[in-house]
């Protein structure tokens, strides 16, 4: 589980600019699911809040990625 305040926690302490967000589906799924999608939709917001842009989230499997960016859901 993905925790947003531990994911900002460690953008600040960085100084980070930006952030690119991934994680893996071991079933091999590509597609987000709604609770990812929840998700992305919060640290989007959360990060734009303290002026750091998010520029992708990424799920990757066996077979390849699946791009919020690519598919214009980061909006």
């Amino acid at each position: 589980v993905a925790d947003p305040k531990l994911i900002f926690k460690a953008a600040i302490e960085r100084r980070a600019s930006c952030l690119l967000l991934c994680h893996n589906h071991p079933s091999g799924q590509l597609r987000p699911s709604e609770e990812d999608i929840r998700l992305t939709k919060k640290l989007v917001e959360g990060a734009r809040l303290l002026d750091i842009s998010v520029q992708d989230h990424l799920i990757v499997g066996a077979t390849g990625y699946y791009s919020f960016a690519d598919n214009g859901m980061l909006a």
